[in-house]
């Protein structure tokens, strides 16, 4: 079978609009630093969707979409993003 008749990849990149999820311990700095991550690996399309908030308070999560530009930045950034401590989940 040639490449041309193979399943066709999921995500073709450049991939824009592309979202991320993260989800960790609510705390004031927590947009301000998934942020900085997110900044040091890829742009930013738009603004990020607004910090949401769990029902008692203790959670946070925040939706972002960047560019990808393929899987070895995709691996880059999550690793980073979980190796903050607040972070608990990135989707």
């Amino acid at each position: 079978m040639s490449v041309e008749n193979g399943p066709r990849p999921l995500i073709e990149f450049p991939c824009p609009d592309y979202p991320i999820k993260v989800l960790g311990d609510a705390f004031v700095e927590f947009e301000k630093e998934v942020l900085a991550v997110l900044l040091k690996h890829a742009d930013i399309c738009g603004k990020p969707a607004p910090l949401n908030a769990s029902r008692n308070g203790r959670f946070s999560s925040l939706t972002v979409k960047i560019v990808a530009t393929g899987e070895p930045q995709l691996k880059r950034l999550h690793a980073e993003l979980k190796d903050l401590s607040f972070v608990k989940m990135v989707l």
